[in-house]
């Protein structure tokens, strides 16, 4: 699990290693020139050199959403987070992950949906480290394992539901809420063993795949054509009983049941025609 590593303010251990310089340089100052000290200023040579090395190694500077998994010979010591300059373990390797929003896109796949049908989709992830932790160990690249972890996602997504819902009441890949909620859901399943959290998922490419998107927009545009005649069909019908009936109530004519039917179908011609009606004038009897 993810934890804090200890540091402090890279601006003290600055002061300290300019007090261990001085330190050094003061001691051989004092016995330089004197006999049989050799010794004493090349211990301090030495004992000097080797705390500046040591502090000169803890030294790390963290931009914001940024990160820095410290380990020391192969052991997780922690993890520092807070932007600044700061100083921490000594001789430790320190990875830097970043935190920040990412942007991934998947490539444009092909794949059969729920009906059988062959579609093109691809989406887009928006995705950041959470726990540093888990990716950098959980995961040998945690970058490309959230890229094929998406494309499987997309892909469990396009079988798992049609690029239309020809019933109502069935959710389909066009239905971008839906279809977008579920995407997300599954990724953060997928994702979160890398220390990943999934922020939004969304479907950015939708289409049938070329070899039947010929056949699928002649399917659509019947269908269309039927939904708009069922229409005028339903709006005719009540255009003409409630015609019917005012001529009944106002009393305009009295017609018998032939005439009716006559005159129905005079008004359907004419309502539910796709093309300009050209009236014909009767000058003489129904009969």
């Amino acid at each position: 699990m993810q934890r804090k590593a200890f540091r402090v303010s890279g601006f003290i251990m600055v002061v300290v290693a300019l007090l261990v310089a001085a330190a050094m340089i003061a001691v051989i100052a004092a016995n330089a020139g004197k006999p049989g000290t050799e010794g004493v200023i090349g211990l301090a040579v030495a004992v000097g050199t080797l705390l500046l090395v040591l502090i000169a190694t803890g030294f790390i500077v963290i931009s914001p959403n940024d990160a820095r998994v410290v380990q020391f010979f192969g052991k997780y010591v922690g993890t520092i987070g807070e932007p600044g300059f700061h100083w921490t373990w000594p001789m430790t390797e320190k990875s830097k992950i970043s935190k920040r929003l990412r942007n991934f896109e998947s490539n444009r796949l092909k794949v059969s949906d729920a009906d059988g049908n062959p579609v093109e989709i691809a989406a887009v992830v928006v995705w950041r480290v959470v726990d540093t932790y888990a990716a950098k160990f959980a995961v040998d690249d945690f970058v490309h394992f959230v890229e094929v972890q998406a494309e499987t996602a997309v892909r469990h997504l396009a079988t798992s539901y049609p690029y239309e819902a020809h019933a109502s009441g069935r959710t389909s890949l066009r239905d971008s809420a839906a279809a977008s909620e579920e995407l997300t859901a599954e990724l953060r399943e997928r994702v979160t063993l890398a220390g990943v959290e999934v922020v939004e998922s969304r479907i950015t490419h939708l289409a049938y795949a070329a070899e039947i998107a010929q056949a699928m927009l002649a399917r659509q545009q019947a269908q269309a054509i039927v939904a708009a005649r069922s229409t005028i069909v339903e709006g005719a019908v009540g255009m003409v009983s409630s015609a019917l009936e005012q001529l009944r109530e106002q009393g305009v004519v009295e017609l018998d049941e032939e005439r009716k039917a006559h005159m129905v179908s005079n008004l359907l011609v004419v309502l539910c025609g796709d093309r300009n009606a050209q009236p014909v004038v009767n000058t003489g009897s129904l009969y």
